[in-house]
């Protein structure tokens, strides 16, 4: 059982997709696969939404070969959809009305690094962890961290961010200039290497985010940091949500530069203790992380300690230590796996979805959202990027129970309109692909969505470009 996605856009005339099919065949040979199993495997399988098979994949290798798969399926109108790694949580790799999978994992090099400059170009298929390791020998790291190794390409798209972003910003302040095919096959370029550009449109941060709906990244040029002298990482447990909100909320004011501030209810952190063999209390956690020079983290920490503890913390804890950072951290990591094993069977199905909200409001909307489960008699560990008032709930239902599917969606609905009631966002990360397209009306009004289809028929005239996704049809 998934959620049924219902706003589908027309499939392409049979006769239209057997001859892009045959053309690309002709042109990519085996790099074209049809086989049902690999198909699926590019249609979303994260969540609930209901998986939707693209009609065929192409491995591509270079940018010509995105070039050519646009041109042939833009000539039949057969729709495209670019593919990272397939770790998008709101359906963005469905194909709802079929057409071509551009898997772009090949195309993984590295293409450049400027270490003087602090940036480096890459190409889509390149993966977080594999650019780090490349970097890590020139004492350079790309901060965006959203937990799951994605593709740079893909983290663009969905305009990701993580558990850094609270000092080092989303993939909307990373992404420097892209290199994007457009729907006739030809390449936009939206920026340069210079740091800053008051040069016509923001092209770059309008594709930023986009879900390739607009064009297909061919190539990132990305900012990069300097690795830290000094890393801190440190938990400390609260008796009550609102206690350890309020201590990032002051952290924060007081112009701490955190890292990291990672939130764990009691449900989350009860779960990591089972998963990953710890023995943290309990009861609401912050995990916490400071980089810096050795003197500058021991004042960032001793600082922080302060403040937990006039918020109704405990002790505050902290390590330099890589092992002991690594475990910790790790734990956060696989909060999906630790919630997953927390009820075990074919049937139970995890789904991740996010919203954020104002810092000040983050404290109301977490204690509601816990008595919303409650009344509802959900499951639901919730974990969350503090700092910047993004949290997330891991709801675990039994597919096979219609009953308690249906108060799943009522929490789902509810927490949504919850945040956004509060000034917030139905998604901090996430993205909208197919599973949130309802609430974009609400959150921006339909003059909005109204720009956004304006735009969409612009730079894809076609629709060939992941239709059915961000913006319903008018």
């Amino acid at each position: 059982m998934g959620t049924t996605i219902t706003n589908n856009p027309p499939r392409p005339e049979p006769k239209a997709l057997a001859s892009a099919l045959e053309q690309l065949a002709a042109r990519f040979g085996n790099r074209l696969i049809t086989s049902q199993a690999v198909r699926e495997q590019h249609g979303h399988t994260t969540t609930w939404i209901v998986n939707q098979p693209p009609d065929g994949v192409v491995m591509a290798q270079e940018t010509a070969d995105i070039q050519d798969v646009v041109r042939i399926c833009a000539k039949h109108r057969v729709p495209v959809i670019a593919f990272g790694t397939g770790t998008s949580l709101e359906g963005q790799v469905n194909a709802p009305a079929g057409g071509i999978s551009i898997d772009l994992r090949d195309m993984n090099k590295v293409l450049a690094v400027h270490a003087e400059d602090l940036d480096c170009v890459i190409q889509p298929g390149v993966t977080r962890k594999a650019l780090n390791e490349h970097l890590r020998d020139q004492g350079l790291f790309f901060p965006i961290d959203p937990g799951a190794d994605a593709s740079l390409g893909g983290m663009a798209s969905t305009r990701a961010s993580g558990t850094n972003a609270v000092r080092y910003g989303t993939m909307r302040d990373s992404v420097l200039a892209l290199k994007v095919v457009r729907g006739d096959g030809e390449i936009i370029t939206t920026g340069t290497r210079a740091k800053k550009s008051s040069a016509g449109y923001d092209l770059t941060h309008l594709f930023v985010g986009a879900e390739g709906t607009l064009g297909i990244i061919s190539e990132l040029t990305i900012r990069l940091r300097g690795i830290p002298e000094t890393i801190a990482a440190g938990a400390v447990s609260f008796e009550t949500v609102h206690g350890a909100c309020q201590a990032v909320i002051l952290a924060i004011q007081t112009g701490i530069p955190v890292a990291r501030i990672e939130l764990l209810n009691a449900a989350q952190v009860k779960a990591c203790n089972a998963y990953s063999k710890l023995t943290l209390p309990e009861t609401p956690l912050l995990l916490m992380e400071f980089h810096g020079s050795e003197v500058e983290v021991a004042e960032q920490s001793k600082a922080f300690g302060e403040i937990a503890k006039d918020c109704g913390g405990g002790d505050f804890s902290w390590t330099t230590k890589p092992e002991d950072r690594t475990k910790l951290w790790q734990a956060r990591h696989d909060a999906y796996w630790s919630v997953k094993a927390l009820r075990p069977g074919d049937s139970i199905g995890v789904v991740a979805t996010d919203v954020c909200v104002p810092i000040s409001r983050l404290a109301d909307c977490v204690s509601e959202t816990e008595e919303d489960l409650k009344r509802l008699n959900l499951l639901s560990p919730i974990v969350g990027h503090v700092g910047d008032g993004n949290f997330h709930c891991s709801l675990v239902c039994d597919t096979n129970d219609a009953d308690e599917m249906a108060r799943g969606e009522e929490f789902m609905h509810r927490l949504v309109e919850r945040a956004q009631a509060m000034d917030g966002t139905c998604t901090g990360e996430h993205g909208i692909g197919q599973g949130k397209q309802k609430y974009l009306k609400a959150e921006l009004g339909p003059e909005a969505l109204d720009a956004m289809r304006a735009l969409k028929k612009a730079l894809d005239p076609l629709s060939i470009f992941n239709p059915g996704k961000i913006v319903p049809e008018a």
